[in-house]
């Protein structure tokens, strides 16, 4: 059978698709925004300077020299954006970022350099100087001084951070949602299984339930039958009404309960003897799920009552402690119990059953001791937030 792995750890995620045309836009327009702000600070700076020394300067054309000197690292910046996020394997590691830092610096120092080769070709012949070509080089130094190695540097890596920290984000946000997914997924499935028991149940409830009533019918009674029939329609009415509900009030399932023995007690007559203790009104407001405690009031009347011909001695309590309910219901043990037929069904759908409404908060526990067998379930009394 295939399976598919789910990730374990955000760096088992792809990597982030490249962007959008409303991405670039956005990036681009951030980066304006941003180098705009530079700018506007570095003409405030200078300003400033300026009134310091006594010199009235002009805000507008030193801003405009600020914003012009910004334009190549503002480039600079969207370029180094876009190929990160068109390659991020440019970013995933720090040799592949020594890497790119070096392969930038062979692309742009270069091309600071055909300056210079400008002053011996393009401008005509020059009788250089060294005192010409120095003078020439704080001239290009004056225009270019963002793009000097520190410049670039700086910027190379303000944009490695920034795209770390954002696919970090991303990786996050998508580590996140295949949690939800995962979860919901789960979720489903135990679902599922709830109502796969239900169909389990519900079935073999009705079966036991007519076989009570098929027990009538042989007996000729038939005030009694009808009698049983009516009682029939109200349980299976009830199952019906609990398949389409997660949780009921602890006094739906007790009611239940007594209406199945009041149909059972027509059956066996007075061998059914049952008693219940302990169904205080602290009890009665409790949660549980439908059908819970029905399969197990069955399994001790068929191991004691359908095991010999006397009165049966059936115990069923109720206890509230420390905001748990314990449930306990026991009946004889008789030596004809082991050829019973259908042992064993009752107990599983219940233990799973609460396993998936409870997860590790509920149990379901037997024992057999002084010659009797007991289950006892303990369970929250309210039901899982």
């Amino acid at each position: 059978m295939n399976t598919t792995s789910l990730p374990t750890s955000p760096s088992d995620l792809p990597p982030a698709a490249p962007q959008t045309w409303q991405a670039a836009l956005k990036v681009l327009l951030l980066n304006v925004f941003v180098w705009s702000t530079l700018s506007l600070i570095g003409a405030l700076t200078s300003l400033n300077d300026d009134l310091r020394e006594g010199n009235q300067g002009d805000f507008w054309l030193i801003f405009l020299s600020w914003g012009s000197s910004a334009i190549a690292l503002a480039i600079l910046s969207y370029i180094l954006t876009y190929c990160f996020t068109r390659w991020p394997w440019f970013i995933s590691s720090t040799r592949h970022i020594a890497f790119g830092y070096v392969l930038l610096l062979l692309i742009v120092l270069p091309g600071q350099l055909l300056y210079v080769g400008k002053l011996f070709t393009l401008d005509g012949p020059h009788d250089m100087n060294w005192g010409q070509i120095e003078a020439e080089l704080q001239v290009f130094d004056k225009l270019a001084a963002l793009l000097r190695l520190s410049s670039i540097s700086a910027v190379y890596f303000a944009v490695v951070a920034i795209k770390i920290w954002q696919q970090s984000q991303e990786r996050g946000r998508a580590w996140a949602q295949e949690r939800a997914d995962t979860l919901a997924l789960r979720l489903e499935l135990e679902q599922q299984k709830s109502l796969a028991l239900r169909a389990q149940l519900e079935p073999h409830f009705m079966f036991n339930a007519l076989n009570a009533i098929s027990a009538l019918v042989i007996s000729d009674d038939k005030d009694v039958a009808l009698h049983g029939i009516h009682g029939l329609s109200e349980l299976l009415r009830y199952a019906l009404a609990a398949g389409d509900k997660n949780w009921v009030r602890f006094s739906e399932e007790l009611a239940f309960v007594e209406d199945y023995l009041a149909l059972q007690r027509l059956r066996y007559g007075e061998r059914l003897h049952i008693a219940i203790q302990g169904a205080a009104d602290q009890v009665l407001a409790c949660d549980c799920p439908p059908l819970l405690l029905q399969p197990l009031i069955e399994n001790a009347l068929r191991h004691d009552l359908d095991c010999h011909e006397d009165a049966s001695d059936i115990l069923c309590s109720f206890d509230c402690q420390s905001q748990r309910l314990l449930i306990r219901i026991s009946n004889p043990v008789h030596a004809e119990a082991a050829a019973n037929p259908g042992v064993g069904l009752g107990l599983r759908n219940t233990q799973a059953r609460l396993q998936l409404a409870y997860g590790g908060a509920a149990s379901l526990q037997t024992e057999t001791q002084a010659g009797r067998f007991q289950v006892t379930i303990s369970m929250p009394m309210h039901r899982p937030a």
